[in-house]
């Protein structure tokens, strides 16, 4: 018989670096708690909350909110408000978060990020958008498992509500 160690034992060591993917969606939220979940359970590892603003819509709003002074600190501030507002108030004392965001294709972004920080597991939620959204632009947690370089885990809205 092999000799198995608790989940807690060997993933504590493993997943140091844990990426929370979010568009302040159901299904993010739903996710969040998974992602807290593992950042609690390993001391010592970092959680990185991200928010990626798709291109398109980032465009969208520089081109006909052109009044604006300063529309990506604006971004930026709804953004981290949003954050503040949402997560930072559910994570114990003691976790080191980094929250960040980044504008261009949410799938790019996110393997990006990923590469770049050399996260160990990247936590999204599934159908976070509508349908048209997905239709349009596929989906993003597809495209995550499909391509990147770490542990990933999707958690359905559904999952969460029942």
């Amino acid at each position: 018989m092999a000799n198995l160690q608790p989940a807690t034992d060997c993933l504590g060591t493993r997943f140091k670096r844990i990426l929370f993917c979010t568009d302040f969606s159901e299904s993010a939220d739903a996710a969040f708690e998974f992602a807290l979940d593992a950042v609690v359970r390993r001391p010592g590892s970092k959680l990185y909350i991200l928010h990626v603003v798709p291109e398109v819509q980032a465009q969208f709003w520089k081109s006909y909110i052109y009044e604006v002074d300063n529309i990506d600190a604006e971004a930026k501030r709804l953004i981290d408000q949003k954050v503040a507002e949402g997560y930072l108030p559910r994570i114990p004392a003691g976790v080191d978060v980094e929250a960040v965001y980044r504008v261009g294709p949410e799938a790019q972004c996110i393997l990006d990020f990923a590469a770049e920080t050399k996260i160990d597991l990247i936590v999204l939620g599934r159908h976070g958008k509508s349908g048209v959204h997905k239709a349009l632009f596929g989906s993003v947690a597809e495209k995550i498992v499909r391509k990147a370089r770490c542990a990933v885990l999707i958690i359905p809205v559904e999952y969460v509500k029942g």
